[in-house]
């Protein structure tokens, strides 16, 4: 069966690598790394003066339709600034894309926003009026949001306009939704649930820290807790890590994977090659966890129903998913 955009043969990424879009001899080299997904990275790794060669750059290298072994993601500039449209209408349809990461999204009329952009992939975009970001500048009226408690972000009053007399629209690429502000976690299963096209939602921790003010993990604990039951409860896969940024302490690499598998996120976002091995072993079932999985599996085809195994645990429907989903992603292993 063919992947879902920005899937894998292997099924869900768990390795998503980063590179700067404005170096291409550097995002050849991720492309054969072995990363599950190779991030372009338009926004916080290119420099404001590199940042129209990184998108000619990256559409010379999505046009395509094989630009390496791993599925290839775009991680655009926000889009409450003076990129993002430009970029989402000259990437969207091109054949290497194969999804495509939003930035500091703060609410459900983000992503319609994105996605409006994304299905008139090739038009121009709308004049530039100086000092005003992207997303107030058209001849299209803006939409008063609704009135309710929560705060509104200035992207969040915007809706998309077809343009007039337009045919078919093509259809909008995988969107993921990186949650880096207060307002975007409280906003994360209104976020993940905001369009079909929305494949993932993901925490950005330094923004998101840095706002809060936290000074350790314990500060966003329930932040990556929050993304992941969104995420589930939108019947999304289990969000990745936010990138761990000290390439050198590997060690520290997998003690904090490990704890963000024990949380429910699955996979991690990467800035260098030699952390993906790191991040995969943790991600990955042990041979005990496999072991007992396979005892469960077994249990529930032998004999249906609730039950106990014989060293006493209780296994009932949602104990044996959870088991088959073990195996299933012990199969990487052999691969």
């Amino acid at each position: 069966m063919t992947p879902a955009p920005g899937e894998t043969s292997l099924g869900t990424p768990l390795t998503w690598l980063y590179v700067p879009g404005d170096r291409p001899g550097v995002v050849a080299k991720a492309l054969g790394c072995g990363a599950d997904v190779v991030v372009v990275d338009l926004e916080d790794a290119v420099a404001p003066d590199r940042k129209d060669y990184a998108l000619h750059a990256t559409a010379d290298l999505l046009g395509d339709p094989a630009p390496g072994p791993s599925p290839v993601h775009v991680r655009i500039n926000a889009l409450d600034g003076p990129r993002a449209e430009a970029e989402i209408r000259t990437l969207a349809a091109l054949p290497g894309l194969a999804g495509l990461r939003l930035p500091k999204v703060q609410g459900p009329a983000d992503i319609h926003r994105a996605a409006g952009w994304a299905t008139t992939a090739g038009r121009p975009a709308a004049p530039a009026l100086a000092g005003r970001p992207a997303a107030v500048r058209g001849a299209a009226p803006e939409t008063p949001a609704p009135a309710t408690g929560a705060p509104q972000s200035a992207t969040t009053v915007l809706t998309p306009s077809p343009a007039p007399g337009a045919g078919a629209l093509p259809a909008t690429p995988a969107l993921y939704a990186l949650l880096e502000s207060a307002l975007g976690i409280e906003h994360a299963f209104a976020i993940a649930t905001a369009h079909p096209a929305l494949r993932g939602i993901a925490v950005g921790e330094a923004d998101l820290g840095a706002e809060l003010g936290v000074r350790d993990d314990a500060g966003l604990a329930w932040p990556r807790s929050r993304t992941v039951v969104a995420a589930r409860a939108a019947g999304l896969p289990p969000p990745a890590q936010s990138v761990y940024p000290d390439v050198r302490d590997l060690e520290g690499l997998a003690r904090s994977s490990a704890q963000g598998r024990a949380l429910g996120f699955l996979g991690r976002a990467a800035i260098h090659p030699r952390q993906l091995p790191v991040i995969e072993a943790a991600h990955l079932p042990s041979p005990q966890e496999v072991e007992a999985a396979e005892r469960i599996v077994r249990a529930a085809a032998a004999q249906g129903g609730a039950q106990a195994l014989p060293e006493g645990r209780f296994v009932d429907a949602a104990v044996v998913a959870g088991a088959r989903r073990v195996l299933s992603l012990a199969e990487r292993r052999g691969r």
